[in-house]
């Protein structure tokens, strides 16, 4: 007699994989933060990284996509369509974001700023898809605004106000990449982040011939921004089989470990970059991390088992 399968048990199961997918996409992502830091002369050589990341990027995830579907997934190209196209701005947006920030302020500011995205990704799709602004993204948006406040402060201070900018924009890149799918689900995921790649590979090209002195940039980078793009993609294709077991505002709660990481990486000496984040950014980080936990705990849905 063959066993039936239990339903709750079966909803754990899934729920706990979601789990695990989500938490090692945060803490793959972290690791992006260190690797930046150990750039040499990281305010010279900004878009010749870019542009090597954003290749590894879209090569990493197109032959991810031809080992998953096999020739047929040029096919998707066809179906990327303008909610695609702003998806992938917004994604190349925040690849832009995220270095310059990370190369104009400290670790902490940027990844704090980051982990904001489910908020600006809630107000967005209230200004554009008219989708009900939650009570609990509403006070969780407020309570950041004093979060924000100290590390602007802070910034303005140390006169980093730029990098704090940066982070800005890369938090509200991954909001418009985020909204974008949710304007139309049937838009490919891993094509879009292709396409994203391809613009802040050409556009960061663009830059270096126009605009740099430089035309090369040390092999050292070089390896450094491989690197990272693994990093980015490998994360990106986790986060999006974890989507398909967990609720999306506990899916973003859980990626914030990049957040936690990314700083607690580049305190501790064993990774070679020694930051200690200031006491105001730490204490605004703080306020900002409760913020997106209570959003989380307020727009918590019950995970429903995917279909496979």
């Amino acid at each position: 007699m063959s066993e039936q399968s239990n339903p709750i048990l079966d909803l754990n199961k899934t729920y706990f994989l979601g789990f695990l997918l989500a938490i090692s996409a945060g803490i793959v992502w972290s690791f992006g933060a260190p690797t930046v830091r150990h750039m040499i002369d990281a305010e010279i050589y900004q878009w010749h990284y870019l542009f090597v990341r954003g290749v590894v990027v879209a090569t990493i995830l197109l032959v991810f996509l031809m080992a998953k579907e096999g020739p047929k997934f040029v096919n998707n190209f066809s179906k990327v369509g303008i909610s695609g196209l702003i998806g992938g701005t917004g994604l190349a947006c925040a690849f832009i974001g995220f270095i310059f920030g990370m190369t104009n302020t400290s670790a902490a500011t940027t990844l704090f700023l980051i982990a904001l995205q489910p908020l600006f990704a809630g107000l967005l799709a209230y200004l554009f898809l008219k989708e009900k602004l939650r009570s609990a993204t509403l006070i969780a948006m407020i309570i950041s605004i004093f979060g924000i406040s100290l590390m602007v402060y802070n910034d303005w201070m140390i006169g980093a106000l730029f990098g704090l900018f940066a982070g800005f924009i890369c938090s509200l890149g991954f909001s418009v990449f985020a909204v974008s799918l949710r304007w139309r689900p049937e838009t490919p995921k891993f094509t879009t982040i292709i396409i994203a790649g391809l613009i802040c590979a050409i556009f960061s090209f663009m830059m270096v011939i126009f605009f740099s002195d430089h035309t090369t940039m040390p092999l050292k980078n070089i390896l450094l921004s491989i690197l990272h793009g693994s990093f980015v993609a490998t994360g990106l294709i986790l986060i999006s089989y974890g989507s398909k077991y967990l609720p999306a505002a506990e899916l973003m709660l859980l990626a914030t470990m990049e957040t936690v990481g990314g700083i607690l990486w580049c305190w501790l000496p064993i990774f070679g970059v020694n930051e200690v984040p200031g006491t105001n950014t730490l204490i605004g980080g703080i306020v900002i991390i409760f913020a997106i936990t209570f959003h989380a705990i307020g727009t918590r849905q019950k995970s429903i088992p995917p279909t496979l």
